[in-house]
């Protein structure tokens, strides 16, 4: 066993070990003194304690202090014993929904890996498009979006890796150095992340948003509905994304015969299709194709959940073969989420916070939008985009009604920025899985991820602007 000795000076020992300490002190201090002040004009005693638990959730979760999941699970119990809701009420909130569409939709995503054929359908369109250096380049970054339509784009991600890795390593480009091997791990991670706002697959974080606003308004997000809204915007950047990966990382690789070694070798183990793979495949088409027409009719969570139980009736996949792919503290996270916004809505707190902070200087709904959707593209670069949801989506719905704002805008001009995180590793798994190879840095990613993002932004609300009245929606 290898033993580390600290040489560290025994007050500074002294001194990080009591920080911890000394931070959930101030915290719970934080928190006497805002629920002891006097109850502010316009402002209810419920939604003063409402908004007492929002600012230490908030610091949590913008610290990280806690795991999010423990921040959210403390936000279920504190809102009964703080007499925000009744406590059936919150816990109640917990089985929104929202929660068990993501439950259902994790597990359908790992049946999907677990089979291989997630793994098949990426190595045969990388043999098949991946003939020139542009055209790998495309397939993977295509690839990638288009998998996150119906998988998490973490799940592909990860998934991906392996494979981006090997071809990286069979064409011989050096870590750090390539600026080809820089654009196929950044294509990797931006298609991850363009292609995973384009539907309620791509990551939990839509589905919270749309939980979130049903449980505050009563307002119901449809599948198909949604990815009518997002998928051009999903598609300019895809275009924008392309162009941009091929010049901020000029080619400097002419061919790439070695890579069809890797995907001959790839495709030889995994042999002839089997039925396994065949049933999840059609399986998983029947899910979605019944979300697309049926989700406002069966709702999202039952299609999700039957096509779950079909899964195991069909002895398609063993419970231990999911466990390992499902985020159990996502959802956790998630419920506790919902149940603090309920409570800031229904107390009034979000709407009293909404009109003290912004609503002296927000004067039009246009530029509600722009503001929102601004501040969450920024905070999703360097926090959780659960966390960004539930401290923004309760404040903003609060601030609809004073521009006759229709609360699903507002819910998409917070929940689709959500998902467009290009800067650094920390903004989300695939950029950080991206960086971990070696082979493009953090620094790569920021100096492209900066621009992508001020362009994501303005693509957002230019399409808000011009695309979203033809569907009926006006701001």
């Amino acid at each position: 066993m290898k033993v580390i000795i600290d040489r560290r000076p025994i007050w500074v020992i002294v001194l990080v070990r009591s920080l911890r300490p000394i931070f959930f002190l101030a915290l719970g201090f934080i928190f006497w003194y805002l629920i002891n002040i006097p109850t502010p004009s316009g402002l209810t005693i419920q939604g003063q304690r409402a908004l007492a638990l929002f600012v230490v959730c908030l610091i949590l979760w913008v610290t990280d202090a806690l795991p999010l999941a423990i921040t959210s699970l403390m936000a279920i119990v504190m809102v009964p014993l703080l007499g925000v809701m009744d406590k059936k009420a919150a816990y109640a909130l917990f089985g929104n929904e929202a929660v068990f569409f993501i439950l259902g939709a994790f597990i359908l995503s790992a049946a999907v890996m677990h089979s291989g054929l997630a793994s098949r359908i990426a190595v045969l369109i990388m043999d098949r498009f991946g003939n020139t250096p542009k055209g790998l380049l495309a397939s993977i970054f295509l690839l990638a979006a288009v998998l996150s339509f119906f998988m998490s784009e973490h799940a592909v991600a990860a998934m991906l890796f392996p494979i981006v890795l090997e071809i990286a390593k069979g064409l011989n480009l050096k870590p750090g150095k390539s600026n080809y091997a820089k654009s196929l791990f950044l294509a990797l991670a931006w298609g991850c992340v363009i292609g995973g706002v384009a539907t309620f697959l791509g990551g939990a974080r839509v589905p919270l948003a749309a939980g979130m606003l049903k449980e505050a308004t009563g307002i119901t997000i449809g599948f198909f509905e949604y990815t009518m809204v997002v998928f051009p915007t999903v598609v300019i950047l895809l275009f924008i994304g392309y162009i941009g990966l091929t010049r901020f990382f000029p080619q400097d690789i002419q061919d790439i015969h070695l890579a069809k070694d890797v995907f001959a070798r790839k495709i030889k183990g995994l042999g002839k299709m089997g039925y396994t793979e065949y049933a999840v495949g059609i399986l998983m088409l029947i899910t979605i194709s019944s979300w697309l027409l049926f989700s406002r009719m069966a709702g999202i969570a039952n299609i999700a959940i039957i096509a779950v139980v079909a899964l195991f009736v069909l002895k398609l996949v063993r419970w231990k073969d999911i466990e390992e792919y499902v985020n159990w503290g996502i959802i956790l996270m998630y419920g506790g989420a919902i149940t603090l916004g309920a409570a800031m809505e229904k107390s009034g707190a979000a709407a009293w916070l909404a009109n003290t902070v912004i609503g002296d200087w927000a004067n039009s709904p246009v530029l509600v939008i722009a503001v929102f959707s601004l501040l969450t593209i920024l905070l999703t670069e360097g926090m959780s985009n659960a966390a960004v949801i539930a401290i923004l989506l309760p404040v903003s719905i609060g601030m609809a009604g004073r521009f006759n704002l229709d609360p699903q805008i507002i819910t998409y001009a917070i929940a689709i920025p959500a998902g467009l995180a290009f800067c650094f590793p920390m903004s989300t798994p695939a950029n950080a899985i991206a960086v971990s190879s070696g082979y493009i840095t953090a620094r790569d990613m920021a100096k492209a991820g900066i621009v992508m993002m001020i362009t994501a932004w303005i693509v957002f609300n230019i399409m808000a602007k011009v695309y979203w009245p033809i569907l009926g929606i006006k701001i």
